[in-house]
């Protein structure tokens, strides 16, 4: 390690060499221990555990993460973040084990991205850039590849930077690991200003898309119920065993991120859609909300939100918080969160002291019902509450429809609990309970029909 305390100059360094085709490249993952007190509020998590979870982000896009370390930051230097004396040192490990992309696990500003580059001789993005790098890799829709796009472009507007053009791109995604095809970080701002407005153009043109969309949803005599959860609580692996599909399902951060809809089948033999969506994670850059305003369109129309959760995590309780926050920042209002139930998820993983003391706990709370999605426990007893919970709101209205129109009528009585009909003429005149929901969908479907 280099002895020197003040961090050697290596502007005019030559780049690591270039990596032989197919391997990956090296990662070198810093999370920064902020005291309380000194800029920051006290965190919910170890910084061990958020270590954890940025390696496990970096191995996400399948970086080869050769180092990972906790770095105690009492003051942020407005240059580089971190101290002279730490940055020295991590230079001598970068050169060490040769490492292509040092990931700070936090938020840089643009000149302290670009003097740590200069420093440390490799790429550096911090966690914002990493978030945007997976769902770059992941967006598989067009809406939600725009989304990301968009997300990017703002990112990068903020910090144009010459790119690493040295390193080989091996992946999706949007140029933060360097290589081949990263002329739009290298973009002036007037041409990534000229992007967003395109980009802008083509999400509105799927906005009307997406209300055709609904629209069709509505018809369907179908409650929708949709999975929402910290990444990798296990949701795509529930969705899967609820609904016998294949969705692809990892233990893996993000192996979701466009939603999923498939039916299922209740205990008395009704359907419901459900929902498989992309996972929250703390810290979700502001540059993503309105990614997730999209993706989550789901879980803001959803009938009942299933908040699936790792019980076995380590901080699950602050995993909790995080998408209780997100899901406020979405625009899930309290009412929605209270038509959410808990799904304590992982309960195989649980030591017997552990799933007694949940046990008590649950039993407690008629919001909260412990599963587990890989052996399949209590599985009925989800679908049963899940239509317990769907059949709690229900609103009773009278609604009057045509005996022609055979087609509501029939969803009427599929939807909901029929206590009155009254066939007069033409018309049937029927007192139904439905969901919330539903109500709104029955007098839209009699809106479409008089049209």
């Amino acid at each position: 390690m280099p002895s020197s305390t003040k961090a050697p100059d290596l502007t005019n360094a030559a780049p690591p060499a270039e990596r032989p085709h197919g391997e990956r490249q090296r990662a070198y993952v810093v999370h920064p221990r902020l005291y309380a007190g000194r800029g920051t509020d006290a965190p919910r998590r170890t910084a061990e555990a958020s270590l954890a979870e940025a390696v496990g982000l970096a191995q996400a896009i399948d970086l080869d993460v050769r180092q990972a370390e906790v770095v105690p930051a009492h003051n942020i230097h407005p240059k580089t973040f971190l101290g002279e004396g730490r940055v020295t040192t991590m230079t001598g490990l970068v050169a060490e084990e040769r490492i292509d992309v040092c990931i700070f696990d936090g938020p840089l500003t643009g000149v302290q991205q670009r003097n740590l580059e200069k420093a440390l001789n490799c790429k550096v993005i911090d966690r914002t850039g990493l978030i945007l790098e997976i769902f770059g890799e992941r967006a598989r829709t067009r809406e939600g590849a725009l989304q990301v796009e968009l997300a990017s472009l703002q990112y990068q507007r903020g910090r144009l930077v010459r790119s690493w053009t040295h390193l080989e791109r091996q992946r999706g995604g949007f140029g933060f690991l360097g290589g081949p095809g990263e002329t739009q970080i290298e973009a002036d701002r007037r041409h990534i200003d000229d992007r967003i407005k395109r980009i802008k153009r083509d999400l509105d043109s799927t906005k009307k898309t997406r209300g055709l969309h609904r629209e069709n949803r509505a018809r369907v005599p179908w409650p929708v119920v949709a999975l929402v959860g910290y990444t990798n609580a296990g949701k795509s692996t529930l969705f899967n065993r609820l609904t016998q599909s294949e969705v692809f399902a990892a233990n893996m951060l993000f192996a979701t991120l466009d939603p999923t809809m498939r039916a299922i089948d209740l205990p008395s033999g009704r359907k419901a859609i459900l929902s498989d969506t992309v996972g929250f994670i703390a810290d979700l850059p502001t540059e993503l909300v309105a990614a997730f305003r999209a993706t989550l369109e789901e879980v803001l129309q959803a009938d009942l939100i299933l908040h699936v959760r790792d019980v076995a995590h380590p901080d699950s309780d602050a995993q909790r918080e995080d998408v209780l926050g997100v899901l406020s920042d979405l625009g899930v209002s309290t009412e929605h969160q209270h038509r959410a139930l808990e799904v304590l998820n992982k309960i195989d993983l649980l030591e017997p002291d552990a799933r007694q003391h949940l046990d008590n706990v649950v039993a407690r709370d008629p919001n909260q019902i412990a599963v587990s999605a890989v052996t399949g426990e209590n599985l009925d007893g989800l679908r049963k509450a899940i239509e317990e919970r769907l059949g709690s709101t229900r609103e009773v209205i009278d609604v009057d429809v045509p005996l022609a129109d055979g087609a509501t009528i029939a969803w009427i009585y599929e939807k909901g609990v029929v206590q009155e009909r009254l066939d007069e003429e033409d018309v049937a005149h029927i007192k139904v309970g439905l969901s919330p929901a539903d109500v709104g969908r029955l007098r839209k479907r009699t809106k479409l029909a008089a049209e």
